[in-house]
């Protein structure tokens, strides 16, 4: 995919692996929110933030692989944290899976997550 990072000294430049805007093209890939479940177990990849991130973004792969796509296809995604303290710890990780153009985020402190998670992350990919 051919994705064109937007940046503009006329807003705030990003403070993360993310682009302000991404201006794509293709067909849309839309992944749900994905929880930081193990899909061989089926219990939680690990405790703690950087274990449930990389969980999180590797379902999102998987299922983007099924699709045809690859991380690289990624132009949006939104973090939901159980607790934002932990954003610090989650973008390390994150930064993992992606590089420029990084995909444009949003990232939301939310009272509670499905089955206890510290961590969901749904993103948008274009083909």
């Amino acid at each position: 995919m051919n994705n064109l990072a937007i940046a503009t000294a006329d807003a705030p430049a990003a403070i993360g692996p993310y682009s302000q805007a991404i201006r794509a093209e293709g067909a849309s890939i839309n992944v749900s929110g994905q929880l930081p479940i193990d899909p061989a177990t089926g219990v939680f990849a690990g405790d703690d933030i950087q274990s449930q991130t990389r969980q999180s973004l590797a379902n999102i792969r998987a299922i983007l692989a099924e699709a045809g796509a690859t991380m690289a296809d990624v132009v949006e995604t939104t973090v939901l944290l159980t607790d934002i303290a932990e954003f610090g710890a989650m973008n390390e990780v994150y930064a993992e899976f992606f590089e420029a153009p990084y995909p444009a985020r949003a990232a939301f402190q939310v009272a509670a997550l499905p089955k206890g998670a510290k961590v969901e992350i749904k993103a948008v990919a274009r083909v």
